[in-house]
């Protein structure tokens, strides 16, 4: 199972701070890679945040509405995770989005896929079946199937592998695994783009991270 979100967004105003009229200076995706029968254990993590601080319910927390304890819980949590079970695996990609070539500006839905398989396809490349949950709302495709066709390309004619990847989008309203994502990616990109390394530091270890365009 590969569950994806993003942070940061696709604007290209750098003449402004960011949130005062500024684009992000940078583009994070992440993805939560965990065996089928794991995957309860990180949506057990967002679970126990929800319990511990009391958060609603009835309503999705985003990374971008939790404080700074709340955020350091969260890396706490996925670091301990990661360290008793190897096989779940944490990536990000990040983009230096002021290094993006002008004409790969106009289409960021290649951008997009590109990051995507850059990111994910020697992991997928190792298994015969992998699914895929990105939140449709972040993990932006033009066309429906591109990003799908366009991996399972990949990993059939560049990978050689027989590998049958299963598309099946989630809302992160409505999957603890991709809200586990939304807050993997929020840590990644606080620390690009604020410098704020605390929560990264800690689930660092367990990252594997790829830098593009810096």
């Amino acid at each position: 199972m590969a569950y994806l979100d993003e942070s940061g967004d696709l604007g290209w105003k750098f003449d402004a701070p960011y949130g005062s009229g500024g684009s992000s200076r940078f583009l994070t995706i992440s993805a939560l890679c965990v065996p089928a029968d794991k995957r309860h254990l990180p949506k057990r993590v967002v679970k126990d945040l929800y319990s511990k601080f009391k958060w609603p319910t009835k309503s999705e927390r985003k990374w971008s509405m939790m404080n700074p304890n709340e955020r350091l819980e969260f890396a706490n949590h996925a670091r301990e995770m990661c360290d008793k079970h190897p096989d779940i695996v944490l990536h990000a990609i990040v983009v230096k989005k002021k290094n993006v070539m002008p004409h790969i500006q106009q289409d960021p839905n290649k951008l997009y896929n590109y990051m995507i398989r850059l990111a994910l396809l020697d992991r997928m490349a190792q298994f015969d079946v992998v699914t895929m949950v990105p939140d449709p709302r972040s993990i932006r495709v033009k066309s429906g199937n591109s990003l799908h066709d366009y991996l399972q390309t990949e990993l059939w004619f560049e990978k050689k592998a027989a590998t049958n990847l299963i598309t099946v989008p989630a809302d992160s309203a409505t999957s603890l695994a991709v809200q586990f994502a939304d807050m993997l990616a929020g840590t990644v990109q606080t620390h690009f783009e604020q410098n704020s390394a605390a929560g990264f530091q800690v689930i660092q270890p367990r990252l594997q991270l790829v830098r593009l365009f810096f």
